[in-house]
């Protein structure tokens, strides 16, 4: 069977001081990732998913049968994928090249992509996940609340 482990943060945990202290890292990822982790492997047991945690997400999310599962597996890797976006060192700040120029295109201006994006999150019932994602055809850029297909987790 599945056993999902809570993985270990890419940085110590205060690397990111002063934007987020030692002690919120700690509370955020030791507990609260950590309850998401402990949660779906109390689900697993008896599931028939014995597979990796992008599995089990691809595997319940329409399944209303399996919401609560779905639900403690999407946090986990969308926890997991929030820490590896940061970085205690040239990180932040507004995008270049490629992706800069496509946010321009596609949102009129970086100032106006920040605004929607913030209010995506905001506005999201819960934790506040807010996605910028690109469309497979054409590669349109827009801001989601909830993903229907969940990338790997890398």
């Amino acid at each position: 069977m599945s056993n999902i482990t809570l993985p270990e943060l890419p940085y110590a945990k205060d690397a990111l001081e002063p934007h987020i202290s030692a002690e919120t890292l700690e509370y955020h990822h030791d507990k609260h990732h950590n309850a998401y982790v402990t949660k779906l492997n109390e689900l697993l047991p008896g599931s028939s998913l014995d597979k990796t945690l992008p599995e089990i997400i691809v595997a319940t999310a329409k399944d209303d049968s399996k919401q609560g599962m779905f639900n403690q597996a999407a946090q986990v890797w969308n926890h997991t994928f929030y820490w590896n976006c940061m970085t205690p060192t040239n990180g932040g700040g507004e995008p270049t090249g490629d992706l800069k120029g496509k946010i321009e295109e596609d949102f009129g201006s970086y100032d106006k992509f920040r605004e929607e994006f913030k209010n995506a999150a905001l506005t999201q019932f819960g934790s506040g996940w807010a996605w910028l994602v690109a469309d497979k055809v054409g590669g349109k850029l827009s801001i989601a609340k909830r993903l229907t297909l969940i990338p790997p987790c890398t």
